[in-house]
C-alpha cells in the first residue's frame, strides 16, 4: 500500500491503473532492501516494497528508512602475482605483497616501486 492513502483511495487508484494497463501489488515478508554502491551500501531494514508492472516493465517502490554503511574493499592478491613481482623485482614475497597492496594490485607499478 502507498503510505498516506486510505483503502478507498487505493481501490480507485487500482481501477484507474488497470484501465491504463498497469498493475501494482505489495511484496509481502520483505526482510530488508540493500542498494550497493562502489564504496557504500544503503540498507533499508523492514522495508515495504511494491511491485508495479507497466506493459511488461517492472518497477519497484521501496518505502522505509535507509541506513548508510561504508564498505571496506579488501584487495585479494593472487599468489602468482606475488611470485611474479618478487621474481621481477628481486625482493621477498612479503615485500612484493606489500607493494601490490599499496598499488591496488597493479603489477607494473609494484615492480617499478620496488626497483627504485
Amino acid at each position: 500500500m502507498i503510505p498516506g492513502m486510505n483503502p478507498k483511495q487505493m481501490k480507485q487508484m487500482e481501477r484507474q491503473m488497470k484501465k491504463m494497463g498497469m498493475e501494482m501489488k505489495d511484496l509481502p515478508d520483505v526482510k530488508e532492501v540493500i542498494i550497493r554502491f562502489e564504496d557504500k551500501e544503503l540498507v533499508i531494514p523492514d522495508a515495504e516494497v511494491n511491485l508495479m508492472n507497466v506493459m511488461g516493465q517492472e518497477t519497484y517502490q521501496v518505502t522505509g528508512t535507509a541506513v548508510e554503511v561504508e564498505i571496506d574493499a579488501e584487495i585479494v592478491i593472487p599468489n602468482e602475482d606475488i611470485e611474479m613481482v618478487a621474481n621481477q623485482a628481486g625482493v621477498s614475497k612479503v615485500d612484493a605483497e606489500e607493494a601490490l597492496i599499496s598499488t591496488n594490485g597493479d603489477l607494473a607499478e609494484a615492480i617499478l616501486k620496488l626497483s627504485q
